[in-house]
């Protein structure tokens, strides 16, 4: 026969495996619940008051007028030029990656030619006697040095070796891109003088000086540069 134990009376009655099951699993739950609360409120914390982040504070001081020049010159033409410079330094007995640099930086800026009046000679400018002919002697065109465009102009991709990379790291000044920047000017100076900006600033004047000196009142211009006889 089988016979049913009955638990004494006032012994507590243990709970069925499931029910404590679900218990725990609420627990469980609960606490993760409770974490993640945490985590997300820390982090919202963290970014509100932002104790590592970086303020910006500009110190300095007025701009002082040194001096001021008088131009005596007409901005004839303006070149608009782009190099994509491609550095690279290699060590002469390891290999690059742990010795050595390759860069690719893009340079673009302007260069304008200009024509100097403050250099004319005294007899640069012959009117006739009727004053219906004028004769102007001028010299050609120069170029200036070229402005680089600092917003245009940028590290596009670079390679470094190991050892290049610790020395940046520990580095309290790492290299700067100075040489990067003397050698775009350098190029784009080149192709420039190269191009054919310099007569089209001499074309520009001589159209220029036409139509000046025509609302003036002379039926006859002739504008002569310094090579022309």
């Amino acid at each position: 026969m089988n016979r049913q134990t009955q638990a004494p009376e006032g012994s507590p009655v243990p709970e069925p495996p499931t029910r404590r099951s679900r218990r725990g699993w609420r627990w469980l739950a609960g606490f993760l619940f409770v974490v993640l609360i945490l985590v997300v409120g820390a982090r919202l914390a963290f970014s509100w008051l932002d104790p590592f982040g970086e303020r910006t504070f500009d110190r300095s001081g007025p701009v002082l007028l040194r001096s001021i020049h008088n131009l005596s010159r007409f901005e004839a033409a303006t070149g608009n030029f782009q190099v994509v410079v491609d550095l690279e330094k290699d060590a002469a007995f390891l290999p690059d990656a742990i010795k050595g640099t390759r860069t690719l930086f893009v340079g673009a800026g302007n260069v304008d030619a200009y024509v100097d009046f403050g250099a004319l000679a005294k007899d640069a400018i012959t009117v006739s006697p009727d004053r219906t002919s004028v004769t102007v002697r001028l010299p050609h065109a120069q170029l200036e040095k070229p402005n680089l465009d600092n917003g245009r102009s940028y590290v596009f991709a670079q390679q470094r070796g190991l050892l290049d990379r610790v020395s940046d790291f520990l580095s309290s000044s790492p290299q700067n891109q100075q040489e990067l920047y003397v050698l775009a000017e350098k190029k784009i100076a080149e192709a420039a003088t190269s191009s054919d900006l310099r007569a089209r600033a001499d074309q520009n004047t001589r159209s220029m000086l036409e139509g000046m000196l025509t609302t003036l009142g002379f039926t006859n211009v002739v504008i002569q540069y310094s090579s022309e006889p």
